[in-house]
């Protein structure tokens, strides 16, 4: 049980995650220096645990475990233990994601590491349970056989531990260098048809990830080669994931990713970068193909970001979270006595019908709404004009329960994607409103996150911005402000993206092997420095700060910029070659100049 009235050194954090688990019996440490210092005074393993604040798993853990006595009494007397956000700190997150993916294959989050004191892993897993549960070792279990080989050959574990940085830097830290092969446009696409599901739209089969960067690589293929199975799968992949289940349909917005390949059961969180994202993917596609389906989901994803994602001084927060009151998508569905009561009789079943609404439900036996079965064409206009006021309806309704909590961190790196998805918008879909909340929420960093020295911070809290900016927000948001400047023309944008172009160049520019470094050279050294090029749910900084000066050399046809990208797309440029999908981003960046 939480003792509720001690407190642990993480209630004077500022991060939301942090301060979840401020109460639980576990001494937790931030990151930072009192914390390895006592685990080298007192010869003790690190027992590091990364997450964010949003996640459904990290919530389990931190209920099943982290506030239970046992496990706590356990970590107190034989480790230090150390909670990072993964969000506040993504530097420390990347480097030991990368542990745990080379020691294990895979990696998420709750991310669970043990360390030396000197802050080198020799054990990696993601959630574990209290008990051992099969073959799934439990955390008691976990954490005595750890201490009682700490004590028993201690010196083995911190030799492996070396070892196992030695491999790390000698294996995930290299890139391959060279030229971008003119076939790789066609190769991109021809390994997404390879991977494409032709029932379901998407890629693979589960769990499913909107992958916007599939979606408007095989747009812009599609468009500027007249390909037309470029452009169908990329519309079969935006239509199915709007009549799924991972778009809300009562009250808009993109959910994080699905778990079954027919886009029905989502991972309840919301997260800013995704909808900033699918919501450029969705614009590109009306831009292209004038289907009104993509306008009115781009206007949808905008309509959720405006109303619940921003503040009152322009920037935007984070994310949703997937749970309220311990329930995963306790806010979002719905039985079908609880509609037809509130709709009637009549309104109610036509609802149903729609939204596959049943008795039995299709969720733990409740209800997503989902339209994966009905032809959007078939809906009459009439229907339509109905379903969007029982829709209006619901959406009040379901504001009265217990909303998902709300992550009010406001990150430089993720505004920077809403602030071009937001420009992008409002250029394409003639909305000013949206224009103007880009150019609110961009003053709003510019503003907030820059310091007197004139460094980019990464991370804004209850009025302080603090951390020195990583690549991706330094990349993220350049990228923002070129679109913002090339829908908005003021030259002030235009002026700051040259000078934090140049403050990236000069931070975080590898000038040996080439190519930008996650973190800077004037933020905390880790024990390895990396960079990060592949193009998962989030972009790699690399890739968007390549799409970001070759845009704006688009616009500016000033050589510096044009050499700049170049020297930046050939430090990696075998890796892009040998796996395009990993890289989609840069692919993109190179078709701009290719066609």
């Amino acid at each position: 049980m939480t003792n509720t009235k001690t407190s642990n050194k993480l209630i004077y954090q500022k991060s939301p995650y942090l301060l979840q688990h401020a109460h639980n019996p576990v001494d937790w440490y931030p990151w930072g220096d009192e914390a390895f210092k006592k685990a080298k005074d007192e010869n003790k393993p690190i027992f590091l645990s990364i997450g964010y604040s949003t996640c459904r798993w990290c919530h389990n853990m931190n209920r099943e475990s982290f506030q239970d006595e046992e496990v706590a009494k356990i970590l107190n007397e034989y480790y230090v233990s150390i909670k990072v956000d993964r969000e506040e700190r993504p530097d420390i997150d990347k480097v030991y994601i990368t542990f745990a993916e080379a020691m294990t294959g895979s990696a998420g989050w709750p991310l669970n590491l043990i360390l030396t004191p000197q802050k080198k892993p020799f054990f990696a897993g993601t959630y574990f349970p209290k008990y051992t549960r099969g073959e799934m070792i439990g955390l008691i279990d976990l954490l005595e056989r750890v201490k009682d080989t700490w004590i028993k050959d201690k010196e083995n574990l911190i030799e492996e531990s070396n070892y196992i940085l030695e491999e790390v830097e000698k294996r995930y830290n290299v890139s391959s260098r060279g030229s971008i092969q003119p076939a790789i446009l066609k190769y991109t696409k021809n390994e997404l048809e390879s991977i494409f599901d032709n029932i379901n739209g998407g890629f693979y089969q589960k769990p499913k990830f909107p992958l916007p960067q599939y979606v408007l690589f095989l747009l812009e293929y599609g468009y500027k080669n007249n390909d037309e199975k470029a452009l169908d799968m990329a519309k079969s992949t935006l239509d199915s994931m709007y009549k799924g289940g991972i778009f809300d349909h009562v009250g808009f917005g993109f959910y994080r990713y699905s778990v079954d390949e027919k886009w029905l059961v989502p991972h309840f969180e919301k997260m800013l970068y995704d909808n900033a994202l699918l919501g450029i993917a969705y614009t590109r596609a009306y831009e292209i193909t004038k289907k009104s389906l993509y306008r009115e989901v781009a206007e949808k994803i905008f309509e959720f970001l405006l109303r619940d994602m921003v503040s009152s001084q322009g920037g935007f927060y984070s994310a949703l979270d997937a749970e309220t009151e311990g329930e995963e998508g306790k806010f979002y569905i719905f039985e079908k006595d609880e509609i037809v009561k509130l709709l009637g009789e009549d309104y109610g079943e036509l609802y149903c019908e729609y939204y596959d609404i049943t008795h039995k439900g299709n969720f733990e036996g409740k209800n997503i709404p989902n339209l994966i079965d009905v032809d959007l064409e078939d809906i009459n206009s009439i229907d339509k004009g109905k379903l969007e006021g029982m829709r209006d309806t619901l959406f009040h309704y379901r504001n009265r329960r217990t909303k998902p909590h709300r992550d009010n961190k406001i990150l430089t790196s993720w505004n920077g994607l809403i602030i071009a998805a937001l420009a992008y918008g409002g250029k394409v879909l003639g909305n000013d409103i949206y224009i103007n909340k880009a150019r609110r929420a961009a003053d709003f960093v510019i503003a907030n996150s820059i310091d007197n020295a004139g460094y980019l911070l990464s991370t804004y809290i209850d009025g302080e911005s603090y951390n020195y900016g990583f690549l991706e927000d330094y990349a993220f948001f350049i990228y923002g402000l070129v679109e913002l400047y090339s829908v908005t023309e003021d030259e002030v944008y235009l002026g700051i993206v040259k000078k934090l172009i140049d403050d990236m160049m000069d931070l975080f520019w590898d000038d040996e092997e080439g190519g930008l470094y996650y973190y800077s050279n004037i933020s905390e050294e880790l024990i390895f420095r990396p960079k990060d090029i592949y193009d998962g749910a989030i972009p790699s900084g690399n890739s968007i700060a390549a799409q970001s000066l070759i845009k704006l050399y688009s616009i500016t046809k000033e050589e510096e910029i044009y050499d700049k990208y170049k020297q930046l797309i050939y430090a990696f440029g075998g890796d892009i070659n040998g796996n395009p999908l990993a890289h989609t981003y840069f692919t993109l960046s190179y078709m701009g100049i290719s066609s």
